[in-house]
């Protein structure tokens, strides 16, 4: 979506935003490949652009549910993610002459005009969690048989200890032994 700002330049003193906007529309490469998550509904975003003496500064909100998979037992997982974003906006010029490193704290006004989709699409990026889990404590699955371990104990021996690790283990059960004489 395009807001266009011309009225703020004007003079006006608040321009509210409302509308939905699908996660996957935003680029070539869609939201859901870059999370392994996919989206159910739309993206809500709500917000304000206030100008205070030629002074704008950019206020958003942003909502959507997703869907993904435990990245430890791979059972389903659902869920809501929000976030919200503050920018001052600028045109071109006043930025051209910032320093690199703070830019980003930024948006560009082109012709009058802000494309909030973009800023969109990069807070999510930037924002949105990389893995899920379905509980906090998730034990996950069994390296040897696969088996969810939150459903109860597999039927793999205890440990095995690595070959490698054999002399230490050795070492440690005399001395263990020296302990007990």
């Amino acid at each position: 979506m395009k807001l266009d700002l011309r009225p703020l330049l004007a003079g006006d003193k608040i321009l509210r935003f409302e509308y939905e906007l699908d996660p996957n529309s935003l680029d070539e490469v869609p939201v859901s490949d870059l999370f392994d998550a996919s989206f159910p509904s739309p993206m809500k975003v709500s917000g304000e652009i206030t100008n205070t003496a030629g002074y704008m500064q950019m206020k958003v909100s942003l909502a959507v549910d997703y869907k993904s998979y435990c990245a430890r037992c791979l059972r389903p997982v659902n869920g809501s993610f929000t976030f919200d974003l503050e920018k001052t906006v600028a045109t071109k010029d006043i930025v051209a002459d910032l320093p690199e490193e703070r830019i980003d704290d930024y948006v560009v006004i082109e012709d009058g005009f802000l494309d909030i989709d973009e800023q969109m699409r990069e807070q999510l990026e930037l924002e949105f969690p990389s893995r899920f889990f379905c509980k906090e404590d998730c034990l996950g699955l069994c390296p040897k048989c696969g088996k969810n371990l939150n459903d109860g104990k597999c039927v793999c021996p205890e440990k095995e200890i690595d070959p490698r690790l054999m002399p230490l283990q050795k070492l440690l059960e005399k001395m263990k032994q020296e302990e007990q004489e």
